[in-house]
């Protein structure tokens, strides 16, 4: 049997995919809108050594798999795939390979994994979140190319979900909306202070300067980001109103914030240290100020809240958690904050990566030249799982607002929201 056959039936006769081998061998649908050309005996290896789709991701990040076709696509026929693999079929795999010389050799030995996938950590979770530690996780992903993020991100470089005001909006025009979103929520006004927690390169602070008026501080631990920001700061002449600090969020002096953002760092903070975070927010507020919470959730707290051996955690977020909405909405309450309102927005979320992923298939051979193959090949991959991550209700985000009352317990919110109009 060749390999490609093999493959071929691991998918199932009715799989809308072609499969081409590096033995020369066809098999599946000709002229598929998919095809999976394996490239070479070690991504037999990787699928016989490695748990279910983290073989093949591994498979395809070291080029000895390649995917043609929308990956978004290929990941949703793998996914259903994978679902149905039995003990049996990989039996037929393992035979097959103990049949062919270059396979045998290559599958008596597990492979290394590629090097783009940080090793799994031995501390526990509760003492992963040191400042250092946390610095050397977003620096993993955060720090790869100011020039690749601008090819994938687009112009606004927001690299968090969107909100599209309507079915044909663009990405860009979703960021803006995004981030007038997160201003109306906060009541922003002109002579505001706003402080934005893990601000990235800078989009919410230059937006609340813009459009708003507002003295906007934003801190990140990702020295590219903060350098990136500071600059594009000084192009728009935002300099008297904006700035971006390389800075740990806990290590900012100032209070008495009008306004306090989190746009998507609560994912990085880790369960055990929620309470302390919210509770830190809370004290940089003034009474009556507002803070918003923009972070990716799990549909509720049932599983585990880390997947320590899964793809994202190996090859995107090293230390990543995410919690429930209920639990996030529960900390921030526990630490004064009383909410005020929260929304799901998981479907924007969708939209948003899938307009990432043709931006990076559209600048392919630039990424690739600018941070190589290997790191290429995990964000396509990344990216179009997340999409379906989304689509299929794994993950979610939620936004969710909580305003500091003052001592009279008057929130100074109006009576009702005005964002919705």
């Amino acid at each position: 049997m060749t390999l490609a056959k093999v493959f071929e039936q691991l998918a199932g006769a009715e799989a809308e995919v072609e499969f081409t081998a590096y033995d020369g061998s066809r098999s599946g649908v000709p002229g598929a809108g998919i095809r999976f050309d394996v490239r070479s005996p070690h991504a037999v290896s990787y699928l016989v050594h490695s748990p279910g789709a983290l073989g093949l991701a591994r498979a395809y990040v070291t080029g000895a798999v390649d995917v043609h076709g929308d990956m978004v696509a290929a990941l949703t026929e793998m996914q259903r795939v994978f679902g149905a693999v039995t003990p049996g079929d990989k039996l037929r795999i393992a035979a097959t390979a103990l049949r062919d010389p270059l396979l045998r050799a290559a599958v008596s030995r597990r492979p290394p994994p590629p090097p783009q996938e940080a090793p799994l950590s031995r501390i526990p979770s509760w003492l992963r979140h040191s400042k250092s530690r946390d610095a050397r996780a977003i620096s993993h992903h955060y720090d790869v190319s100011n020039k690749f993020y601008e090819w994938v991100l687009g112009p606004s470089m927001a690299y968090t979900c969107a909100c599209y005001p309507s079915e044909d909006a663009t990405l860009e025009e979703a960021q803006f909306f995004k981030h007038d979103l997160v201003a109306k929520k906060l009541g922003l006004e002109p002579g505001m202070r706003l402080l934005d927690v893990g601000c990235g390169w800078g989009g919410m602070v230059m937006h609340a300067a813009k459009e708003y008026g507002v003295r906007a501080l934003g801190v990140t631990l990702s020295k590219h980001q903060a350098e990136w920001a500071q600059k594009a700061i000084a192009d728009r002449g935002l300099s008297d109103l904006a700035e971006v600090r390389h800075l740990d969020y806990r290590d900012v002096a100032e209070s008495g914030f009008d306004a306090v953002s989190s746009i998507g760092l609560t994912e990085h903070i880790g369960k055990a240290n929620l309470p302390s975070y919210f509770s830190f927010l809370y004290g940089k507020l003034r009474e009556g100020g507002r803070m918003l919470n923009h972070t990716i959730t799990r549909p509720d707290n049932l599983a585990p809240p880390r997947m320590e051996k899964g793809f994202i955690n190996r090859y995107v977020f090293p230390d990543g958690e995410l919690e429930g909405p209920g639990y996030i909405q529960t900390r921030m309450n526990d630490a004064g904050f009383e909410i005020r309102h929260q929304e799901n927005l998981r479907e924007h979320y969708a939209r948003t990566l899938l307009g990432w992923c043709r931006n990076l298939d559209e600048h392919w051979d630039e990424a690739v030249e600018e941070v190589g193959e290997g790191v290429a090949r995990v964000w396509r991959v990344y990216m179009a799982g997340c999409v379906l991550g989304f689509r299929q209700n794994w993950i979610q985000l939620h936004q969710t607002l909580g305003v500091k009352v003052d001592d009279g317990g008057e929130s100074h919110m109006p009576l009702r929201p005005t964002w919705l109009g």
